[in-house]
């Protein structure tokens, strides 16, 4: 009985004194950006405004960051973040939002009405709701592609809206 305490101590010792040593289950070379599997680039001979869109094409779902925005004078009103897209994609896209407001971080995403397929120029938004007292500390602008493809953005507008 004896001998198995020591052995079992002995094996607890080891086994807290010997991690478990991590396993590589894939390494991912980044010394080809085609490994990340999207192109994000401005596309002058296709654009709605300015001198050009900006083009994203992927091999698989993913969200680009459009950009952030802090500062904003939004308190008791909608503030909506609005795109024109044009897309060639297996799958949809749609604008997604992301609010932080007094510590916390919430998020709105244009989910009812995406662009789809293969389309030509279409508006797309999203809106988030501040009561009196709100006001976001800063906001992230999204845009979520679900499937592969290539879809266009411009003229982005983030605007004010009264309440209805």
């Amino acid at each position: 009985m004896t001998w198995f305490v020591v052995v079992g101590a002995v094996a607890v010792t080891l086994l807290v004194q010997c991690p478990a040593q991590a396993q590589e289950l894939k390494k991912i070379s980044l010394d080809d950006v085609s490994a990340l599997g999207l192109s994000v680039q401005a596309d002058a001979g296709i654009k709605t405004e300015g001198s050009a869109s900006i083009r994203i094409t992927t091999a698989w779902p993913t969200t680009v960051c459009l950009g952030e925005v802090s500062g904003l004078d939004v308190e008791n009103a909608q503030l909506v973040f609005k795109a024109k897209v044009k897309t060639d994609l297996e799958g949809d896209a749609f604008l997604e939002m992301w609010v932080q407001v007094g510590g916390g971080n919430y998020f709105s995403k244009g989910m009812n009405d995406p662009a789809k397929g293969k389309s030509d120029w279409k508006t797309i938004q999203t809106q988030f709701q501040f009561q009196k007292g709100q006001k976001p500390d800063n906001v992230t602008l999204n845009i979520v592609i679900n499937g592969k493809g290539s879809l266009w953005i411009d003229d982005i507008v983030l605007s004010k809206e009264p309440l209805k």
